[in-house]
């Protein structure tokens, strides 16, 4: 199987300490952050991973270099500017397998790739979401106002809960390249609403998991102290 991993930003939420490394190799316990998604992707089966790179881009290169020390065949695209999330799967499109997973480099979670993969093959999709299920607390007291700006409703700290996107997704080539300019900025968000006014499935999909984004500071160390807490839900079939 198959996976871009989007490795290109600036990480510019987790200044300072991007300054000096690109966000993907911030480290979290023992391993960079991405060098913990590879080996969960080589054991979840995906033998073949497209690096798409550009701020720093050398760094990955000494790194990771073939992948062969991870056990797995490592491309690399090389943006010359931003492309946001979807426009790097353009540049890779000589590369691409009918299915392929599309994920954030940044991403701590216990996702089960395969079966995701599973799914998306299964429903026959032009592209699959991985969901989770967000619960975001609110400090303050919450006013609804109505007519003339009267008082209608005073809801102090409510909780609210949101499906977001866990920025892991698989694509099917086919369906997915006629909607993706080539050297041209797009967001997958952007993607998924054209396949999806297109008339092309795009499902979601949601398993009970752990799942952050390291993409801020306060987020990311708290990657760090979950990692090492619960390694062994992260790597359940050994490091």
């Amino acid at each position: 199987m198959q996976a871009i991993i989007l490795a290109g930003g600036k990480g510019t939420r987790l200044r300072p300490y991007t300054t000096v490394l690109p966000k993907p190799l911030m480290p979290v316990g023992d391993y960079p952050i991405l060098e913990i998604i590879l080996r969960q992707l080589k054991q979840a089966g995906f033998n073949e991973i497209i690096l798409a790179v550009g701020h720093m881009s050398h760094l990955f290169e000494a790194f990771f270099q073939d992948g062969s020390r991870f056990g797995v065949n490592i491309h690399y695209s090389f943006e010359e500017k931003e492309l946001g999330t979807a426009g790097p799967i353009a540049m890779a499109a000589d590369k691409l397998k009918e299915d392929f997973l599309v994920m954030n480099g940044d991403v701590l979670t216990t996702l089960d790739y395969a079966r995701l993969m599973g799914n998306h093959k299964a429903r026959k999709a032009a592209a699959t979401i991985s969901t989770f299920n967000r619960e975001v607390k609110i400090d303050f007291g919450v006013l609804e106002g109505g007519k003339d700006n009267r008082l209608e409703r005073y809801i102090e700290k409510p909780t609210y809960h949101f499906t977001v996107s866990m920025g892991v997704n698989v694509l099917s080539r086919d369906k997915v390249l006629p909607h993706l300019p080539v050297n041209q900025r797009m967001d997958i968000p952007e993607l998924m609403m054209k396949l999806h006014e297109a008339g092309e499935p795009v499902m979601l999909h949601h398993e009970p998991c752990f799942w952050l984004d390291i993409g801020r500071v306060d987020d990311y160390q708290a990657a760090t102290e979950i990692f090492e807490s619960r390694k062994a839900e992260f790597f359940p079939n050994g490091k």
